[in-house]
């Protein structure tokens, strides 16, 4: 059972979609189907199990929530688009390192189809463009499913970031899409960087067409 549920969810709350995935994930059962949120948020620091504060320097009027999933500090805002793989991993025989594996490979599929070559760098999640980060991954395992997932910065508002140090390193650069393209387009870049994602997402999860999309479960 490898069939997809796709959710676009908007711009929601950290929290409550946090506790939404939580939820999903405990009272899942073995032929539940798994599901792909995408959406944004509004404007937060998340720290995950490992996050140091003396990795948060400014972070003015934005939230700082402590959340369980694994790695640092980072931040999520409108121009994110946010992707939440709900999986059964056992079902799947996945393996979390294949898992970090097929969310990075979506990512670098998703950059190339914008001329962006993105890159991996050893012991540290995520995706890089010449150094500087332009999409993080932090995951949460528990019964055997995962839940969180990966940002891919957009068209995001990047000043905030200089308030953190990204994922705990110090000087770490970000980046965004619209810099490395130099677009101006913010609005259609997002749709198209979402059509992308989504695709990648298809090919590397669905081996039947994705089901309808819908709401947030209540």
């Amino acid at each position: 059972m490898n069939e997809l549920r796709i959710r676009h969810l908007g711009q929601v709350d950290f929290t409550r979609t946090w506790e939404r995935m939580r939820q999903f994930t405990t009272t899942r059962q073995a032929d539940t189907e798994d599901e792909l949120w995408l959406l944004q948020h509004e404007a937060v620091f998340t720290l995950g199990q490992a996050g140091r504060p003396e990795h948060v320097h400014h972070v003015g009027a934005i939230p700082l929530v402590a959340t369980d999933r694994g790695g640092q500090v980072t931040y999520h805002a409108p121009g994110q688009w946010v992707a939440y793989p709900l999986l059964d991993l056992r079902r799947r025989k996945l393996h979390v390192r294949q898992l970090v594996d097929l969310l990075e490979d979506v990512l670098i599929a998703t950059l190339n189809d914008f001329a962006v070559h993105g890159e991996r760098r050893a012991h540290a999640p995520g995706i890089y463009v010449q150094g500087r980060k332009i999409a993080s991954l932090g995951l949460r395992i528990r019964q055997g499913c995962s839940y969180h997932g990966l940002a891919l910065n957009v068209a995001m508002d990047m000043q905030p970031w200089q308030g953190i140090d990204p994922c705990g390193m110090s000087g770490l650069a970000m980046t965004s899409l619209q810099i490395e393209t130099r677009r101006q387009d913010s609005a259609v870049l997002m749709d198209e960087a979402l059509d992308r994602l989504q695709h990648h997402f298809e090919k590397a999860l669905c081996y039947n067409p994705p089901l309808p999309c819908a709401d947030i479960p209540s």
